[in-house]
């Protein structure tokens, strides 16, 4: 029988919720948690033999600590094929999925499959890469999910006939193969059947699909700054220490604005961060090195720019889905067009 490891995180391998995120890397022999249904969804082709699990804030924080652990932990071991998730939407622990996925690929050699949904940003992050299926919103969709992963890994076990990434669920590598239809079919004769659908407005199938891109339009520069409100934007989680909206530390749903009028740097104690994707002691220490309300009202000081406006607007980056982000930037954006701002510096992590 084949040998299949699995990895997860520390709620999927029944630690405990976000208070143990921090969770270090740990593998247990046989199946625990969700590791139980890979197993029985493997019908007998492969056996999970080992378990790793690890919390999402320390492989978040500790990337390279934590997969060169995990890669130490699989020295010496036996297995076939390695599994991660599914990961269904939590950016982290996608995150976490696909850098582990990808390291054990290349030091080991072994095929290795993970599942998230397509919001998570872990698809457009690694599904180049490897083969990510595409799963549900949440654990409702474990089984489900979980099958998916094990059908198409037994089918690499079995070494059966892969299929394209349509017809086995997973996202697209980018990856061209050639594939002779039977009975054949010229490409000249194809091409004029898409042409013909497409004229009269019918279904078609291209060969070589186009990805759309959200692309955003570039703003015309500012022709005097000596005259403009300017606004400071972060998605690097800069916010006072009780953090009174409650962002989340990834996957954030939540943005805030808050009040440094009078102020000429943001003072450590009474900012921090609270971003869990990034080393926060020097932004604790300092928060101007997230937010650099320091330098802007230099600027202001010296007429080099109109005015600083009168609150900064914050949320964290890390893990949030594409849909998230785009909602909260419009809704930050009519809070600014009210407000009267002119231009605004969007600084990161």
């Amino acid at each position: 029988m084949k040998k299949a490891i699995l990895y997860l995180n520390q709620f999927f391998g029944q630690i405990g919720g976000e208070d143990v995120a921090d969770f270090e890397p740990e593998i247990r022999e046989g199946q625990v948690g969700a590791a139980m249904a890979l197993n029985q969804a493997l019908k007998g082709v492969a056996e999970v033999t080992h378990t790793i699990i690890c919390g999402d804030n320390f492989m978040g924080s500790n990337q390279e600590e934590a997969v060169e652990r995990i890669l130490g932990f699989l020295e010496g071991k036996e297995f076939d094929i390695f599994f991660a998730g599914p990961a269904f939407r939590a950016g982290r622990y996608g995150s976490a999925c696909g850098h582990i996925c990808k390291a054990v690929e290349e030091k080991f050699g072994v095929p290795v499959i993970t599942s998230m949904n397509d919001e998570n940003p872990g698809v457009e992050m690694f599904s180049k890469e490897m083969y990510i299926f595409k799963g549900g919103a949440s654990a409702a969709k474990m089984r489900s999910d979980m099958k998916a992963m094990a059908k198409f890994g037994i089918k690499i076990l079995n070494r059966e006939e892969l299929l394209s990434a349509d017809e086995e669920g997973y996202y697209g590598r980018g990856v061209r193969h050639q594939k002779w239809l039977n009975p054949p079919v010229a490409a000249p004769n194809r091409v004029m059947d898409m042409l013909l659908k497409k004229i009269a407005g019918e279904e078609f199938v291209s060969e070589l699909p186009i990805p759309e891109l959200d692309l955003v339009p570039i703003a015309p520069a500012i022709k005097d700054l000596s005259k403009v409100k300017v606004a400071l934007a972060t998605s690097g989680g800069i916010v006072p220490v009780e953090n009174p909206d409650r962002i989340q530390s990834a996957s954030a749903t939540r943005w805030g604005k808050y009040d440094v009028a009078g102020l000429d740097h943001l003072p450590a104690g009474v900012f921090k961060t609270i971003h869990a994707g990034y080393d926060p002691a020097a932004a604790d220490a300092n928060p101007d090195v997230c937010v650099p309300l320091d330098a802007l009202r230099a600027y202001e000081k010296e007429g080099r720019i109109g005015a600083v406006h009168d609150v900064f607007y914050t949320t964290v980056g890390t893990g949030t889905t594409q849909k998230e982000a785009a909602r909260m930037g419009r809704e930050i954006v009519e809070d600014l067009k009210a407000a009267g701002v002119d231009a605004v510096i969007m600084t990161s992590t």
